[in-house]
């Protein structure tokens, strides 16, 4: 179980390599803030693998607040990308 689980934890670092790129090199903006998006999900299931291994739950606090403010940061930059203003 732990193999796997440390496999899992691996695989989802490579993806967040993987999705830092997109954000850098995206060739639209959409690409750009689907990578932030997918970014944050993808480190609220690093945080969760951790705080499986570790046995500290307060570990999964951090994941919810990232989640959070992930989905608040996301919606914002839709919103600014939608030439609207942030106040609406």
């Amino acid at each position: 179980m732990n193999l796997l689980l440390e496999i899992f934890l691996y695989a989802l670092i490579a993806m967040c390599f993987m999705c830092f790129y997109r954000v850098v090199r995206g060739p639209t903006i959409a690409d750009r803030l689907v990578g932030i998006d997918i970014l944050g999900i993808l480190v609220v299931g690093i945080t969760a693998i951790i705080a499986y291994k570790t046995a500290l739950s307060y570990i999964l606090d951090i994941g919810i607040a990232w989640i959070i403010l992930s989905f608040i940061g996301t919606l914002t930059l839709a919103k600014y990308l939608g030439r609207n203003k942030l106040n609406e």
